[in-house]
């Protein structure tokens, strides 16, 4: 492939996923899931002076327990940053913050495209091969409904596919350079590591995935140290500042929350109050237990995340992947891949389930469908001189990919804009709600709800986290911050049954009927609930 091929491949590539993901995007109206309102409200108060200060306290697990407080105690900050840019000129509003995820979920189909390529290169496929292999590549990635859904929202998801992706090319030259110690790809690699861990704390994987790549090299062990030490003493310094910062906001340079929330043994654990999740009580459900929690990690990361959203061209990827690991281009993108996901589905098993390797499955769904061309071009050749035909028909494994991931994305996208839009609706009428109803989201003090980020980032105001758990409890956690509402938006919330059940601190609380609305009931009917905290 001539540099002009290239770069009217790459060009190409770019620009239909930026149309298809700014259509998207003009389809989700309001950040859902409630994660991504995190990083737009943040983003939000830094332009407009406060700085990287949220007002939800979602959990607490970490201290300090106040609110507004430091943002960032587990995620961490530069999808924020990224969103930050275009707010500054386009106003503080969701749909400019989008700009941000929008751009950066165009970059991983060229990327993907770029892998696929040096693959076609290694394999020494014909001109024609290659390049279909390539551009499909890049244009199924552009319309792959994962790729697509997440590329509408501002959270980690896409900057991490990126920065994933883009290490593991690096990781590639990095092998094939005729110099042991490449050094000006060794310091992009350390700054694309430094940056990654700005973006998810599974970048930890990413730089373990290149530690095995690299020690496995066939070079001195000194040079394999090198290879290490170098990349990692650079992403270190990136991400010095930022654990700096930690420290001084939470006492520790580490996300500690994220360590606790591996012993989880409920989805819910990560908003206890009363019942944090610790050692002894995660090691008391009993060996039985602990082995169910892995394989429902394994099966939801599996199935949840990879197959199904991507599917069919995921299950092809999936059966066919045994047979890609040999190919060396992909070696580190599978290395890595392998790490992800075995961490997340065996050391977090439960709070995967909320999503811990979903926002770090972007290249993984890059593997999938590179897998899955290359499984198809093999099958179509073959058949091809079974049958002896004489004509190309590469082209045929991505129509098949590109129509079918199309399809897919064409049927799901409007109904999750429908979600957002319903969303949109009922946290908009929230506040005048709640202030005729006389239990104003501004100005009386923390609001305790069940959604924590979704109602300061829609009323103003802050709240904090309901946790699952008795009246008592949720009393005990008003009284420590001097909260004088709860609100409930889930109808399935146990705490609404508890109060409705009656009987000890449940009188506590005195259910108060909020005003309806003609626009909520349009959706299918009101499920706020609001209760005065009457008990001193």
């Amino acid at each position: 492939m001539t540099r002009r091929e290239a770069v009217a491949s790459a060009i190409l590539v770019f620009a239909i996923a930026l149309a298809v993901r700014w259509v998207a995007a003009s389809l989700v109206v309001f950040p859902v899931p409630e994660d991504t309102a995190y990083y737009v409200d943040v983003a939000r108060n830094l332009v407009t002076g406060r700085g990287l200060i949220t007002d939800s306290l979602w959990s607490f697990q970490t201290m300090p327990l106040i609110v507004p407080r430091a943002a960032f105690e587990v995620w961490l900050p530069l999808p924020t940053f990224a969103a930050a840019v275009p707010m500054l000129i386009l106003g503080p509003t969701f749909a400019a913050a989008q700009v941000s995820s929008v751009l950066v979920g165009a970059l991983v189909p060229v990327l993907a495209w770029r892998l696929a390529a040096d693959v076609a290169e290694e394999r020494g496929l014909p001109p024609g091969r290659a390049r279909t292999l390539a551009i499909g590549t890049g244009v199924t990635a552009a319309v792959s409904l994962p790729l697509i859904l997440h590329s509408t929202l501002t959270d980690s998801t896409m900057p991490f596919a990126a920065l994933t992706l883009a290490a593991c090319l690096l990781m590639n030259r990095i092998r094939i350079a005729p110099n042991p110690r490449p050094t000006p790809l060794l310091i992009l690699l350390g700054l694309t590591l430094g940056v990654a861990a700005l973006t998810r704390n599974e970048a930890a994987w990413l730089g373990l995935g290149w530690a095995l790549v690299a020690w496995w090299l066939p070079i001195t062990r000194r040079d394999r140290i090198a290879l290490i030490a170098v990349p990692g003493v650079i992403a270190l310094a990136v991400f010095a500042p930022w654990m700096i910062r930690d420290w001084l906001a939470f006492g520790s340079p580490l996300p500690g929350q994220a360590l606790t929330n591996a012993l989880s043994i409920n989805g819910t654990d990560i908003f206890a109050w009363s019942d944090p999740p610790t050692l002894s009580r995660y090691l008391a459900v009993g060996a039985g237990r602990l082995v169910e929690m892995r394989i429902t990690g394994i099966g939801h990361n599996l199935l949840d995340v990879l197959l199904v959203p991507g599917a069919p061209l995921s299950v092809i990827g999936l059966v066919a992947l045994p047979w890609m690991v040999r190919i060396r281009a992909l070696q580190p993108l599978v290395v890595v891949s392998a790490a992800i996901f075995l961490v997340t589905s065996l050391l977090f098993p439960v709070a995967t389930t909320w999503g811990t390797f979903l926002h770090a499955a972007g290249a993984v769904h890059v593997l999938l469908i590179i897998s899955a061309l290359l499984a198809l071009d093999r099958l179509i050749v073959a058949i091809g001189r079974r049958r002896g035909w004489t004509r190309p028909v590469a082209w045929l494994a991505p129509a098949l990919t590109v129509s079918g991931a199309l399809l897919f994305s064409a049927v799901i996208l409007p109904s999750f804009g429908s979600q957002s839009e319903t969303a949109l609706r009922r946290f908009t009428a929230l506040p005048a709600r709640m202030a005729a109803a006389g239990l104003p989201l501004t100005g009386n003090g923390p609001v305790i709800t069940d959604a924590p980020i979704w109602v300061p980032y829609s009323g103003g105001g802050t709240a904090i986290a309901l946790p699952h758990e008795s009246p008592a409890s949720v009393l005990d956690l008003a009284h420590r911050f001097g909260a004088m509402t709860v609100v409930i938006l889930d109808a399935t919330h146990p705490f609404r049954a508890a109060i409705e059940a009656g009987g000890g601190a449940a009188a506590c609380f005195r259910p108060v009927t909020l005003p309806s609305s003609l626009v909520l009931s349009a959706d299918g009917g009101d499920q706020a609930r609001a209760y005065r905290v009457v008990c001193p």
